[in-house]
């Protein structure tokens, strides 16, 4: 009962904060807020394997596509695209860590048709092979 009055509480406080927020923020946060950037997040999020475009998602905003991939990137701070390879990389990073799936079936689930194009997009953003980071998350929680 404690742990789900936690997570009430951490809703609520994310909604008061998110609807605190000064327009023109910048931000997940404050896009998450946003009536047109909302779903799109929210579908990226529950879907990140998806091959999702810009005019797929602008689609789902009610935009067009230039007017949508400009309007995320004033609120996001980067583009569509770039955001969607972030998220799907801290996911991968998660899953890495608790190393309950191999690389080929982290990959999988995020979209990605092979090992490589995985690897590659997760050194992109990380700065380090996917091998190479669940070592040093494991030697970290060791130490």
């Amino acid at each position: 009962m404690a742990q789900n009055l936690s997570h009430m509480m951490l809703a609520q406080t994310l909604r008061l904060y998110i609807e605190g927020l000064p327009e023109g923020e910048v931000g997940w946060l404050a896009a998450l807020a946003d009536p047109k950037l909302g779903p799109c997040l929210k579908a990226m999020h529950s879907a990140p394997a998806h091959s999702w475009t810009v005019e797929e998602l602008a689609r789902i905003a009610g935009m067009s596509r230039t007017s949508f991939a400009q309007h995320f990137r004033d609120r996001v701070g980067e583009t569509p695209i770039s955001y969607l390879t972030r998220w799907r990389m801290m996911s991968a990073a998660a899953k890495l860590v608790r190393e309950q799936d191999t690389i080929t079936q982290i990959s999988m689930s995020l979209g990605y048709s092979s090992d490589q194009a995985f690897n590659t997009a997760f050194k992109r953003v990380t700065g380090q092979s996917p091998r190479l980071y669940a070592r040093r998350q494991k030697q970290g929680a060791e130490a």
